[in-house]
């Protein structure tokens, strides 16, 4: 006789999403140290093709997410009672908060003069390859035709593209259900499979701040130290100073529940500098803060490409700053007034991708100022590109939670009890299992 035994010990190890960015940022600022001091280049290529491939997953999915999001957001309006009115009070607020921004960036810029004892000079720029123009800008909404806006990524043109959709299917009503049922579809296998890349954001912090860490070192950060500085501290008191603000004396809400709902989405976005790709967590932390589904469905898309308080409004304002004090330049206040108006009329142009180069080289033509400009900022471009992603990302969820809640369509506990709530999606965990 003989007894079989067949016993599996698991041990699971679980670590909040928080904690592994956490983690991935510790390890990847140490290996860039460790791959810059010590030249390691096999180390350097291996941090680069690990952050290159994380952020590649996230724009694989880019073109077909934002159509089909967009479709679906205008469509799920007519589920939605006085979906005219929540949509301009969305917009309108879009508006509001950028306004806000560029204001505190304008400021800080005029305090702290970012381009002076910078060493920098005219020659250090460089014409960038292409520039965004008033022209090129109203022009390029509207496609020469539908493949080519996929195959090069032309965001602005795909939300036309989505936008003219959705408007159609509502017009066809019952006709065109089916094809918003396949949407609706398609839309959800997509959100899918990004979340499959959401998970492993750890890793691709590890690779994106490593590479960051071995090309530029410090000695970069040093020249631009104001810059940087003022980038960060704008965006820092927009995150932490004008949304708790607008949240407690204008939505009525506690703005420390907001962050605990929020914070995942802000994390991420942090991390990929994609508004779009941390799109669909979002969405998910919105309605998990208590904002209906079907107006966060609509909100968070449009947001996710139209609403950049960090890269449209105060990044482009300080940059501007600087790059006319490089050159000598002044500006006037009617110039400031213009980069107002950039700010809140072009912000679709950053289109919710990484980097805010075409916002810039628009803001600069606008006032006339050296495309080479953009040159001086390329560099230092993904250490500021954390931040002002981060804080595109907050105002998209807190423009929808202050709309909702003067609109009386706030689930309030919800909101109260989101701390007491996690959703594993959008806390993805790390489970190691032994046996």
């Amino acid at each position: 006789m003989s007894v079989s035994t067949n016993t599996q010990f698991k041990l699971p190890i679980r670590a909040p999403f928080w904690a592994q960015i956490l983690t991935g940022l510790v390890l990847g600022v140490l290996l860039g140290w460790l791959a810059r001091s010590q030249d390691v280049s096999w180390l350097v290529t291996t941090l680069e093709k690990v952050g290159g491939t994380f952020i590649g997953l996230l724009k694989l999915a880019v073109a077909p997410l934002v159509f089909f999001a967009i479709l679906v957001s205008i469509t799920n309006l007519r589920k939605v009672n006085n979906a005219a009115r929540l949509a301009s009070r969305t917009l309108l607020w879009f508006m509001v908060t950028s306004l806000i921004a560029v204001a505190i960036g304008l400021v800080i810029g005029l305090v702290t003069n970012p381009g002076a004892g910078t060493g920098l000079t005219p020659a250090d720029g460089a014409a960038p390859e292409k520039t965004g123009s008033w022209i090129d800008f109203l022009t390029g909404i509207v496609p020469t035709d539908v493949i080519t806006p996929f195959t090069e990524l032309n965001v602005l043109q795909i939300v036309f593209m989505a936008a003219v959709a959705g408007i159609a299917a509502l017009q066809l009503g019952e006709k065109a259900q089916p094809i918003l049922t396949l949407s609706e579809s398609v839309l959800e296998l997509l959100q899918k499979a990004l979340w499959w890349v959401i998970r492993l954001a750890p890793l691709g912090t590890v690779g994106l701040i490593g590479n960051a860490i071995a090309t530029y070192g410090w000695d970069l950060i040093g020249k631009y130290a104001t810059f940087t500085a003022d980038i960060y501290v704008g965006c820092l008191i927009v995150l932490f100073g004008v949304y708790p603000a607008l949240l407690a004396t204008v939505g009525k809400v506690g703005p420390v529940q907001f962050f605990k709902g929020a914070w995942p989405a802000i994390q991420l976005a942090f991390v990929s500098r994609s508004s779009v790709g941390t799109m669909p967590l979002t969405q998910k932390v919105t309605e998990r803060l208590g904002v209906p589904k079907e107006y966060a469905s609509f909100a968070v898309p449009f947001g996710a490409t139209t609403k950049m308080d960090g890269c449209a409004a105060i990044y482009p304002a300080i940059a501007a700053i600087f790059v006319a004090q490089i050159f000598d330049i002044p500006l006037g206040v009617g110039d400031y007034l213009l980069i107002a108006f950039v700010s809140v009329v072009g912000s679709a142009a950053t289109a919710g991708l990484t980097g805010a180069t075409v916002m810039l080289t628009l803001t600069l033509s606008t006032l006339g100022l050296p495309m080479e400009g953009v040159g001086l900022l390329l560099a230092i471009d993904p250490i500021l590109d954390m931040i002002r992603t981060a804080t595109n990302v907050a105002g998209q969820v807190v423009c929808p939670v202050i709309v909702a809640s003067r609109e009386k369509i706030l689930d309030r506990e919800k909101y109260n009890s989101v701390a007491s709530a996690p959703i594993d999606a959008d806390e993805p965990r790390v489970v190691a299992a032994a046996a």
